[in-house]
This record gives structure tokens, sequence and C-alpha cells, in this order.
């Protein structure tokens, strides 16, 4: 079998994420090292083994590793077909330093719905654009995972609080071009960011990011309707470039902004 090593490496406009970093190996295997963030791992395809602690640990079916900063691992494949796998290296703003022990006892997680939304969160940071969605996916995943490090804190919840979800749709509409991140919205409205995407969601059905986008897409009908290029259109509506625009008018409206535009009487 041919020796396969095919990476891609970005970092995104994501508060908390150092670098997204996906690969291809099949015969490659890292010596020991350590890195200063948390390395987040899911595998797509194959196996990985590696020591963590003078421990050996796998990767199979549905896992999520993290791997704690500062602890020594290396990798391999576990078969001669090798493995892909996506990899989040997160700092400590996003898993504080008192998680680092139980993530050294235990950094392979079970669990399906955690490995979907880390799935889910790799494609919003594909997507230029799609930071707040992306923000609000990361803020759940590490609920989650405290939830399976630290059981018993993460059961302490914050009572509802009926007024968040309003102010943070009024927050939406007036940075409807502009944006606004997740932590600043937080700030903003006075509250933590998983309590303020649970709120909104509760309240509206609907997801903080998904109703900026629609909201977006509101517009930008609009203003294609009145003859405006969807190049000018995506500037004029908060979409990061024409691609970004055209991927979530699609979507909601099942046919690209040109088509929509053209269709104009």
């Amino acid at each position: 079998m041919v020796a396969q090593r095919e990476i891609s490496a970005w970092r995104p406009r994501v508060p908390g994420v150092v670098e997204v970093f996906h690969a291809h190996y099949t015969e490659y295997a890292y010596p020991m090292h350590v890195h200063e963030a948390w390395t987040l791992l899911i595998v797509d395809d194959g196996a990985v083994r590696y020591d963590l602690d003078r421990h050996e640990h796998g990767t199979p079916d549905d896992t999520v590793s993290l791997l704690p900063p500062h602890v020594p691992h290396n990798g391999s494949p576990a078969s001669e077909h090798g493995f892909r796998k996506r990899v989040l290296y997160l700092d400590l703003s996003r898993l504080d330093a008192s998680l680092i022990g139980p993530a050294v006892d235990a950094p392979d997680v079970v669990d399906p719905v955690l490995r979907l939304r880390v799935g889910q969160l790799h494609t919003a940071l594909a997507h230029a654009g799609d930071e707040l969605e992306a923000e609000s996916r990361l803020v759940f995943i590490g609920e989650r995972l405290h939830g399976h490090l630290r059981p018993r804190a993460a059961q302490r919840q914050r009572p509802p609080d009926r007024g968040v979800a309003p102010r943070l749709r009024e927050l939406l509409d007036a940075r409807l071009v502009d944006g606004v991140s997740l932590d600043e919205a937080a700030r903003l409205v006075h509250a933590h960011p998983a309590h303020l995407v649970r709120a909104f969601s509760g309240a509206f059905g609907i997801a903080p990011h998904q109703y900026l986008m629609s909201r977006r897409v509101e517009r930008a009908r609009r203003l294609l309707l009145e003859g405006m290029r969807p190049a000018e259109v995506a500037s004029a509506t908060g979409f990061y470039d024409q691609a970004h625009l055209n991927r979530h008018f699609k979507r909601l409206v099942g046919v690209a902004p040109g088509r929509y535009r053209n269709s104009s009487r």
C-alpha cells in the first residue's frame, strides 16, 4: 500500500479554537509530543491507537477523544488501512485546567450525540461567515464534555431567565449586517453563552445563528427583487461573500440568488 499523508489545517475566526486539522494517514506514526491546547479528536475512518500518561488508548466507533494540554501522547494507525481524523485544538478559555486530571483518566468518550455535534462543528468551521453557528455548537460541546468529566458540576444549571431571549433577538436585529459573536452577545445580554443559546432556541424554536441567517436571506430577497446583483447583495446583507450568500439562500429558498433575481417581473 502506498503511504498516504494528506492534511489540511487552518485557524478559524472563532474564539478558543487554535487550529482545525484534518488528516489521512496510513503508515505514519507520530512520536511522543505535547500541545499547549486541548486536542479534541474524532476519527471518520479506521482507528488510532495512542499512549497517554503511559496508558494505551484507542478510538473505536462513536468515540470522541479529548487529550489534555501538556500531557505527552503519541499516535499511530491501528490497522494497515490507516485512519482519517478531524481535530480541533482548543485553548483553556473553552475547557479549563481543572478538567486535565479527569481527561487523563478517561480521554475517550463514547457518546454518539457528542460525536455528531463535533462533526457538525467541523462543518460550520469549514465555511467563513458561519462563526456564530460554530460558537454556538462549541458551547454545547464544551458543556457536554463537562458533563462526562465532571458530572456533578454539570448538573448545576442556572434558573430560566425569560428576558434573555427577547434581548438577544433585539441585538441580532440591530446587528443584522455587522453580526455579533456569541461571547459579545453574552456580555451585552448578561448571560452565559450556553444559557443564551438554549433560552433563545426554547423561546423561539430556532437557534440564534439560524435566526440571523434567515433574516439576512429575507433582506437579500428584497434587494434582489429591486435589481441588485448577488455580489452587491451579499455585502449589503452581512454575508461573508457571494458563495456564503448562495449556500444559505439556496438552503432557505430552494434556488440560487441569481435565478431568484432573474425570476422577478
